[in-house]
């Protein structure tokens, strides 16, 4: 078939399309717009579980790789693509399914995941996104001192766009793990845990340890003497994933994984690449034309490192 061929039947069918709407009842109309909107979400669905999804910045913890207000896409596929994993307008969860990806999160990696929660919660109050620097992995020891990181004893060069705002005080106390005197700017040395990782379960530590375990799934109970992993007494568990230690690049101005915990890798769902929009989030539509003046042109189209 020729182009002109090619074109003019197109035409034809458009008309015809055209023509058969203009026939429609005025239900028959509302039928035939709903099947079309389900068929977009339903696609829209699967590319943003299987490939790309879209991420706008919410914070200045990233800051200045990221900035508050940029819109960024968002590579799925490199981490194991996903099943959608929410109803897209009503934020309803769905059924969690991951699929083998390239590579595991690494070291320096900038990511996107589902928050675990907070520190003393078994999962999160409402399903967030976050966006934070992968700074250690499975099986790694972090430690900071004055603000420099030291994985497995090796000093960490700082991210070639860290800013450290002065807005909050770097003594400040780190929230984790419980029992420590640790703060956000001496930390450590603190293991990642790994799959097989063998942790000695004492009276004395459980609570350090009392929500990693449920939330692997496990129940956990202890009297004066005694700890019980799903009514078993026990004195060492058994780590059943891996997990990684993420930071923001604006280190005084970012809750992290100093406050709430480790990461679990299969809450890891990609890395953004690029900068497709950025503007002033906080400006309400109702200025729009001021909102228009807010659009930083200089970061669309930056790549993300």
């Amino acid at each position: 078939m020729s182009l002109k061929d090619y074109l003019a039947k197109r035409k034809k069918k458009k008309e015809i399309q055209k023509e058969k709407m203009k026939n429609m009842s005025f239900g028959e109309k509302i039928f035939s717009f709903g099947k079309t909107l389900i068929g977009a979400i339903i696609v829209v669905m699967i590319i943003n579980g299987l490939l790309v999804a879209s991420f706008v910045v919410p914070t200045g913890s990233m800051e200045n790789e990221v900035m508050t207000g940029d819109f960024l896409f968002v590579n799925k596929f490199i981490y194991g693509p996903t099943t959608p994993q929410v109803i897209p307008f009503i934020n309803q969860e769905l059924p969690f399914i991951q699929f083998p990806g390239i590579k595991d999160p690494e070291k320096g990696d900038v990511i996107v995941f589902i928050y675990p929660g907070d520190r003393d919660l078994i999962e999160a109050q409402e399903f967030q996104y976050y966006l934070k620097r992968c700074v250690a992995t499975a099986g790694d020891t972090i430690q900071i001192i004055n603000e420099v990181i030291y994985i497995n004893g090796e000093k960490q060069p700082l991210p070639k766009n860290a800013n450290f705002s002065s807005s909050n005080n770097p003594n400040a106390p780190a929230a984790f793990p419980i029992g420590t005197d640790w703060t956000q700017a001496n930390y450590g040395p603190l293991v990642i845990p790994k799959e097989g990782d063998v942790i000695p379960i004492t009276r004395e530590n459980i609570e350090r340890w009392r929500i990693f375990i449920l939330r692997e799934g496990h129940k956990v109970t202890f009297d004066s003497e005694t700890v019980f992993i799903d009514d078993k007494p026990v004195t060492s568990y058994k780590v059943e994933r891996d997990y990684c230690f993420g930071m923001g690049d604006n280190r005084r101005n970012s809750l992290d994984s100093r406050s709430w915990g480790f990461i679990p890798y299969e809450n890891v769902t990609g890395t953004p690449v690029i900068v497709y929009w950025s503007w002033d989030t906080n400006m309400p539509f109702g200025n729009f034309f001021d909102k228009l003046t807010t659009i930083r042109f200089n970061r669309i189209g930056n790549l993300i490192d």
